[in-house]
């Protein structure tokens, strides 16, 4: 038994869809997740700098102890550049980015998709 050409096609894109949006759906929590640990770690980072800087001792010892007298800053402060060095700032877009990508490659086939990965058919232009 043979299906017509027009609903092989459609179940096609029902399971790209349904695909599509599954893994937008797992991607969203994880990138909420990591963007609580970048606004934490920037948080303290930006509060460690404000103290540092406010410090009267910190213009007259040297830079490696000024580091030293104020080791939240330090931590912190290294702690947000081994994160972007490992790529946070691509994880916390990861689903815009994976929707962009999906939308750029559908404008060819005169689709695109939502935020949430749900298709849209864009009409015939003649």
């Amino acid at each position: 038994m043979k299906m017509p050409v027009e609903q092989v096609q459609t179940e096609d894109l029902k399971a790209f869809e349904r695909r599509l949006t599954e893994y937008i759906a797992n991607q969203r929590p994880q990138s909420w997740c990591w963007r609580v640990v970048l606004v934490i770690i920037s948080t303290i980072t930006a509060l460690g700098a404000w103290c540092w800087l406010l410090d009267k001792e910190t213009s007259q010892v040297s830079f490696i102890q000024s580091l030293y007298n104020h080791p939240y800053f330090a931590l912190s402060g290294l702690c947000l550049i081994l994160l972007f060095l490992c790529g946070i700032h691509k994880r916390v877009v990861a689903p815009a980015i994976i929707t962009a990508r999906c939308r750029s490659v559908l404008a060819d086939f005169n689709m695109s998709c939502d935020d949430t990965g749900k298709l849209i058919l864009k009409p015939r232009s003649m």
